[in-house]
């Protein structure tokens, strides 16, 4: 191998290392936000169903709340915001007459902002919100108080 041969593999090297590095980083953040979001996807839908087995609507929202942190907690995702403070549920389906044929429903949101800090790379956001709503049905049937 001649010296101009090496010299070329190693101008190669230099222009393709980069854009292998930004692959992987980019892989790493992609791979981190799916798992975030699937446990955030399962923390609403948690949430929900409890609320939808509640009796009235403050116990509905506390349920909510219990739950869908506890799920994230499972899951083992750290949010960087308050999660707690950041459920919002809407138990406005408790309103409506039990002999309503109106069928009532309680929703969910839970706003989490993962923390991509430890991934050192230009154009990374240190953070990235993301939300996810889940709808349960009341039953129609069930002694509400």
């Amino acid at each position: 191998m001649t010296c101009r041969a090496r010299g070329s593999i190693s101008v190669e090297v230099a222009i393709l290392a980069p854009a292998f590095l930004l692959l992987i980083v980019m892989a790493i953040v992609a791979g981190r936000t799916a798992i975030a979001h699937n446990s955030i996807d399962l923390a609403a839908h948690d949430g929900a169903r409890a609320a939808s087995l509640a009796r009235d609507a403050s116990g509905a929202r506390e349920a909510a709340v219990t739950a869908a942190v506890d799920s994230l907690s499972r899951q083992g995702l750290r949010c960087v915001n308050d999660v707690a403070g950041d459920i919002v549920v809407d138990a406005s389906g408790f309103a409506l007459p039990v002999d309503s044929l109106d069928l009532g429903f309680v929703s969910v949101t839970v706003t989490c902002e993962v923390s991509f800090a430890d991934v050192a790379m230009v154009n990374v956001p240190a953070t990235r919100e993301l939300t996810s709503t889940f709808v349960s049905p009341l039953d129609t049937f069930r002694e509400r108080s």
